[in-house]
C-alpha cells in the first residue's frame, strides 16, 4: 500500500514539474546526501545563468522517498520515462542496491547517466556526549556487547550503510550478523535518531556529518577514505590509521528517464560539463562537503556499469546477492 500511494504522489509530481520546469528528485527523505546532491546541482546550474548557452529552466527540488531510491527508480522507469527535464540522485549506495537486485529485475543500462558531480567517503559517528570517544572504544564495546548498541543506516540488510559497518566490524573480528541495526530512511533520519539517541551509532557519509559535527553535537570516530578529509573534518582520523582497513569511497550524482529525447539528453550532459568546468562550481562542491571527481554521458555510464559489478562482488562476498 505505501509503494502505491508514492506510486501516485510520484504521478503527481510528474505533472507539476512538467509544469514548472526542471525538477530534481531527491530519492529519500530531506536532509541527507541525495538531498544535497540535487542541492548542488540546483547551484551548479545556477551558477550558469549568466553565461552564453544558460540552462533552460530554474531547477527545483522534489521529495520522493520510499524503497531506499526503489520507488522514485520505478517511478521513471516505468512511468515517467520520456520526461525531458526531470533529473534523480543518486550515490554509490543506489549502484549497490542495483547490483543486489533491490530495484527488482533491473540494471544500470535501464536509465541515462547523466553526471557525477563529486565524491563522498563513509564514516562512523556518534553523538558529542557518547562514551565512544574513538572508533577503537566503539569496537570494544561492540566486542563486550553488540546487542547494547543500535547502530543507525539509511536503508536495511545490504545496503552501503549497513555494508561499512558490516567490514569495518569484520575487519575487527566482529560477525555483523551479531551488530543490532536500525533501518531509516535517509542520512537525514538517521542523524535526527542519533541525536535524539534513539541509535547510538550513525553509519553513513562523510559529507552528512560535515553538516551535523559543524554544529558541535555530532563526534565523527573514522573517515572511510584513503587519507584525512579537508575541512570541518579535518582532524577525524581514517579508519585506516586506528588499524581497520576499510575505505569507502562513494560518488554522487544525478540520472534521467530512459526515453527521454536524446536532444534533451545530450543538452543536460552539455549543461552538466560546463558546470565542472565553471571554477566557481569547485567551491560549490567543497561548501557541500564533497571532493573532485566528475564524469558526464556515455563515460559516466561506463564508470557506473563497472561500479555495479565491483559492488556486486563484494555483495556476494557477504552472501547478500539476491
Amino acid at each position: 500500500m505505501k509503494n502505491l500511494l508514492a506510486l501516485i504522489c510520484a504521478l503527481l509530481f510528474g505533472v507539476a514539474a512538467q509544469a514548472a520546469g526542471l525538477e530534481c528528485i531527491v530519492p529519500s527523505k530531506p536532509g541527507g546526501a541525495m538531498d544535497l546532491t540535487c542541492k548542488l546541482a540546483q547551484k551548479g546550474l545556477y551558477g550558469l545563468r549568466d553565461t552564453p548557452k544558460p540552462p533552460p529552466s530554474d531547477m527545483h527540488i522534489t521529495y520522493l522517498p520510499g524503497g531506499i531510491g526503489a520507488v522514485a527508480w520505478h517511478s521513471l522507469v516505468s512511468r515517467r520515462r520520456t520526461e525531458p527535464n526531470t533529473l534523480v540522485a543518486f550515490s554509490g549506495g543506489s549502484l549497490l542496491n542495483l547490483a543486489q537486485g533491490k530495484f527488482g529485475k533491473v540494471n544500470a543500462s535501464d536509465v541515462r547517466w547523466v553526471a557525477a558531480l563529486g565524491a563522498d567517503y563513509g564514516m562512523i559517528a556518534v553523538r558529542a556526549d557518547s562514551p565512544y570517544k574513538t572508533l577503537h572504544d566503539l569496537i570494544g564495546a561492540l566486542k563486550a556487547n553488540p546487542q547494547k548498541v543500535l547502530i543507525g543506516v539509511s536503508g536495511t540488510i545490504g545496503s552501503q550503510d549497513w555494508l561499512k559497518m558490516a567490514l569495518v566490524s569484520r575487519s575487527a573480528g566482529i560477525d555483523p550478523k551479531a551488530l543490532r541495526f536500525v533501518a531509516l530512511e535517509g542520512g537525514g533520519e538517521a542523524f535526527t535518531a542519533m541525536h535524539a539517541n534513539y541509535v547510538q551509532v550513525v553509519s553513513g557519509d562523510a559529507s552528512e556529518a560535515s553538516l551535523y559535527a559543524a554544529s558541535g553535537n555530532t563526534r565523527v570516530l573514522a573517515v572511510l577514505s584513503e587519507q584525512r578529509l579537508p575541512g570541518v573534518l579535518a582532524n577525524v582520523p581514517t579508519a585506516r590509521e586506528q588499524g581497520v582497513d576499510v575505505v569507502w569511497p562513494i560518488i554522487r550524482g544525478v540520472w534521467m528517464s530512459p526515453h527521454a529525447p536524446d536532444a534533451d539528453y545530450r543538452q543536460w550532459v552539455a549543461a552538466f560539463d560546463r558546470v565542472l568546468a565553471n571554477p566557481q562550481f569547485a567551491q560549490m562542491r567543497a561548501a557541500s562537503g564533497l571532493y573532485p571527481f566528475g564524469l558526464t554521458g556515455d563515460a559516466l555510464a561506463v564508470y557506473v556499469k563497472k561500479a555495479v559489478d565491483d559492488y556486486g562482488k563484494r555483495a556476494a562476498e557477504l552472501g547478500l546477492m539476491r
